[in-house]
């Protein structure tokens, strides 16, 4: 069937076959699976529901949960049912957002999961005119329970409408989380998202009846549209957090999926974890663990092996890396990275291992795909984003960024670009470039590209915003600086400092486990982070690391001075105080430099 209304992706998986396990979730341990007549029907009954609540085309309906979970797709559909706008929301951000989001965006009724999540959105309704109601996926004493808004009276209504969806009516308003400033409403309608989405499904190794991992926020542009892609192929989507994947218990060996989406921040963790298990192997296991290691160094795909290091691939591969395999479940035959930059080191780990990393770049505003590293022939460059999709025209703009040969801001111009941000004209046209008379979205993005086996991938080399410029007058991108920093086991985060300033810093936060570790064995007494991050023998440990960094970077680029930090930078904090990470773990620069100031004035103190 033709695709023309998000919707229709579950309508073609009913005409398909319905699956007796379409979308499941852990309910007190056990899996939980819903079909797609279950589907169906719950969010079709729930359409019924929302029009006696008095909702009305193009109204807006706020979703926010911790845990992706089956409820969420059910809303989604009885949203787009009765053509009414879904907003989903972060469930990390305050109350002040909350009621800033809701405000704007004029949201009518509230969908909200488990935990603090209701009294965050109830404390903001007291400032949210618009907002009359707020559903919670679990019952609780006191609030509206989301299925008592279940009811077959309104569902010959709920088809009239359901058939006069057109693909240019708005689908959805999703609030971007932002390193700076309130965050900003993008409007995408369901062409935009099925423009590409369709572009995509060629290339996400998915077919019927195979299992995927959902822990990546659905809220989040960039898996919701891999949902619908799952949707569209028939596949078996289970649920999860990302607590709860590791381990003998875990999901990925209980679940043995065959794709799913994460970000680099996971896979750090992973081989983080890989590479501590391999420290405390002893003789020829440990000297075997990391010669494996060391085969990864130089892998790329499609080269020529000789006949030496083929022998060695597969020696390798029958003692060490079918065990890394094992540990992710066995089956998984391809995982997509996105939201941030992935290091190359970890790409080339787990590609080499089986595990085939297909690294892709988008934003919310292009629905959000521009460019993916394709599983299918293999075509994949570690270090790139990919090739950009068929549907969507990248133009790299010299004009104003012209430090590198060929590299300038990334352009796009598609189907998949949004209408603009929700009551933001003067914004939305800040954003958007004419270039020989077509209109292309300016991504805010460095790159250019790289041809490799005859096809051009694109390489995204820094944030235009974040550029350093030093009291020289020299450019500093320091995304690879980071990226190159976290690929050491012993460094968690890193952020590089220098703008208007002499030389270039870093701040360090250290990977603790691993530190811990570090410490045992070179009998350093374990007493906690902040005297840690003290001892000089630590110091000097990761004066090497910046030093073997270093190496590779040229004369400005250089970080000539670092202090490691004794906190973790998180995407919400407890205390109340600002967090450093936006919801996809970003670096909220301005923050961090408010927060560390002293520390940093005290590296350029002399």
């Amino acid at each position: 069937m033709k695709i023309q209304r998000l919707f229709d992706y579950i309508h073609k998986q009913f005409d398909d076959g319905p699956l007796d396990r379409f979308v499941g979730s852990r309910i007190d341990g056990q899996w939980s699976f819903h079909s797609t007549a279950d589907i169906m029907k719950m969010s079709r009954q729930l359409a019924s529901g929302l029009l006696l609540e008095g909702i009305q085309k193009d109204d807006k309906i706020g979703i926010v949960v911790y845990q992706n979970r089956p409820e969420w797709v059910v809303v989604d559909l009885a949203i787009q049912y009765i053509g009414a706008i879904s907003v989903p929301m972060y469930p990390t951000i305050s109350s002040r957002e909350y009621e800033y989001i809701m405000n704007e965006a004029e949201v009518k009724l509230c969908f909200v999961g488990s935990g603090d999540l209701f009294d965050k959105v109830h404390a903001a309704n007291q400032n949210v005119p618009t907002l009359k109601k707020i559903f919670t996926f679990d019952g609780e004493d006191g609030v509206n329970y989301w299925k008592n808004c279940f009811n077959d009276s309104q569902l010959i209504e709920v088809e009239r409408i359901c058939k006069s969806i057109q693909p240019t009516d708005v689908a959805t308003i999703i609030y971007t989380s932002g390193t700076t400033g309130n965050p900003k409403g993008v409007v995408l309608t369901h062409d935009n998202i099925i423009s590409n989405v369709e572009s995509c499904i060629p290339y996400i190794p998915v077919s019927r009846g195979e299992k995927v991992l959902s822990f990546l926020p659905i809220c989040h542009i960039f898996e919701r549209a891999v949902l619908y892609v799952y949707t569209s192929a028939g596949a078996e989507i289970y649920f999860t957090g990302t607590n709860n994947l590791g381990g003998e218990s875990g999901d990925l060996k209980d679940v043995k999926p065959h794709y799913f989406t994460t970000v680099p921040r996971l896979l750090e963790k992973v081989y983080e974890k890989i590479y501590n298990k391999g420290l405390e192997l002893k003789g020829v296991k440990k000297a075997l663990f990391f010669w494996a290691l060391s085969l990864t160094d130089d892998f790329e795909f499609n080269q020529r092996n000789g006949l030496f290091r083929r022998i060695s691939l597969k020696i390798a591969d029958k003692l060490i890396f079918s065990k890394w395999r094992e540990a992710l479940g066995g089956q998984v035959k391809a995982i997509a990275v996105g939201a941030a930059a992935c290091p190359v080191k970890i790409a080339k780990v787990f590609s080499s291992a089986g595990i085939i990393i297909t690294e892709g770049y988008g934003l919310t505003e292009t629905s959000p795909v521009i460019s993916l590293n394709r599983y299918q022939d293999l075509k994949i460059k570690i270090g790139t984003v990919g090739i950009p999709l068929e549907s969507v025209q990248v133009f790299i703009d010299r004009s104003e960024i012209n430090e590198n040969e060929g590299e300038g801001e990334i352009l796009v111009h598609g189907p998949n670009v949004m209408q603009g941000y929700y009551k933001q004209p003067e914004l939305t046209r800040e954003v958007f470039k004419d270039v020989n008379g077509v209109k292309y979205f300016k991504t805010g993005d460095i790159g250019r590209f790289i041809h490799y086996l005859d096809n051009d991938y694109l390489m995204i080399t820094d944030r235009k915003k974040e550029l350093l410029k030093t009291s020289g007058g020299k450019y500093i991108s320091p995304a690879p600086i980071e990226i190159r920093l976290k690929e050491e086991f012993l460094i968690e985060q890193a952020m590089i400092v220098g703008d208007q300033k002499k030389f270039t810093s870093a701040l360090i936060v250290p990977a603790i486990d691993s530190l811990k570790y570090w410490c045992e064995q070179h009998q350093i007494t374990w007493t906690n982070l902040e005297e840690i991050v003290k001892n000089p023998k630590v110091v000097a440990k990761f004066q090497e690391l910046v030093d073997k960094v270093n190496n590779d970077l040229s004369h400005i680029e250089k970080i000539k001075k670092f202090t490691l930090l004794n906190a973790a930078w998180e995407p919400i904090k407890e205390d109340g105080s600002l967090a450093e990470l936006t919801p996809t773990l970003k670096l909220k620069r301005r923050v961090i430099l408010e927060k560390y100031k002293t520390a940093i004035d005290s590296l350029y103190a002399d």
